[in-house]
């Protein structure tokens, strides 16, 4: 089991609110209005680890280690829900989420296949990490900075921690596996052919309740986040290419085979997926 390990590491590095946040260098003057509103909708952004965990214990009822390991997720990712809200608390308690909008982002997802799921957040682990190293350059107050810059390591070892589970199915699922986060890394490092943001809160994740069944749909500014990459924290084509660096290594250590680009990636998607199929074909043919 993964679970007992991954919970002594992330353990042995989680920040305390009260005593790692630099509370006492909050300056007024530092922060602005359009900075405090994109804080809050951050804050309820990340309220959607909520939904996002019911979906995993869902969709993983037969891997208890996983399923152990999202206690650890979800306590962290809400905890960053958590922060955001306390530093609008003290600072801007005006802009405060209320609880209607925070309960707005819970919903269910619809079922995914798992593999697929994984690789998605392990995605959106890179990404978010990325937006948060931006987001604390961005900000000029210095609480908030100190927070994003938190945030941001934590993402990182979130994606970390899923890597981990990534590798463990590669050696119970094989081609399956391969085929499954092949298809996703081709798509999550594909932004820059795309009209929106790609992150698990910005995906359509139920049919019935479409156009609104995006998280970013759901919060009080759904143009938010495409203004606050392109406008505010200017999330270009070099951060971007960053995030696009780091899938295709990761999946490069993964796969043990080296992919220069997404046009590499996909080629190598083609073949597994053929493997697959060539092998399940051959499972259904008449004897």
């Amino acid at each position: 089991m993964l679970y007992p390990e991954l919970f002594k590491q992330l353990e042995a590095v989680r920040w305390n609110m009260d005593t790692d946040i630099p509370w006492d260098k909050f300056d007024a003057s530092q922060l602005t209005d359009a900075q405090a509103q994109t804080i809050k909708m951050n804050a309820i952004t990340e309220w959607s680890a909520l939904p996002a965990t019911e979906m995993f214990l869902r969709d993983n009822k037969d891997d208890s280690d996983f399923s152990a390991f999202m206690s650890v997720w979800f306590f962290e990712e809400q905890k960053h829900s958590l922060v955001l809200m306390e530093y609008l608390r003290r600072f801007r308690p005006d802009l405060a989420p209320t609880e209607a909008e925070l309960h707005e982002v819970r919903f269910d997802f619809d079922p995914a296949p798992a593999l697929e799921t994984l690789m998605l957040h392990f995605c959106g682990e890179i990404r978010l990490n990325h937006w948060y190293r931006r987001a604390a350059e961005w900000h000029t107050e210095p609480v908030i900075k100190a927070i994003y810059e938190t945030l941001a390591r934590d993402e990182a070892r979130h994606g970390g921690a899923y890597l981990r589970y990534m590798k463990r199915a590669l050696v119970k699922f094989g081609d399956e596996a391969r085929a499954a986060f092949a298809k996703v890394g081709v798509l999550m490092a594909s932004a820059r052919r795309t009209a929106q943001a790609l992150h698990p809160t910005n995906l359509h994740v139920n049919a019935l309740l479409f156009p609104r069944d995006t998280i970013q749909s759901r919060i009080p500014d759904p143009d938010w986040l495409e203004h606050w990459l392109d406008k505010q924290i200017q999330f270009d084509a070099v951060w971007e290419g960053k995030v696009v660096e780091r899938i295709l290594h990761n999946m490069s250590l993964l796969m043990e085979r080296s992919f220069a680009n997404v046009q590499e990636l996909n080629r190598f998607r083609k073949e597994v997926t053929a493997r697959v199929a060539a092998i399940a074909a051959a499972r259904t043919a008449p004897a």
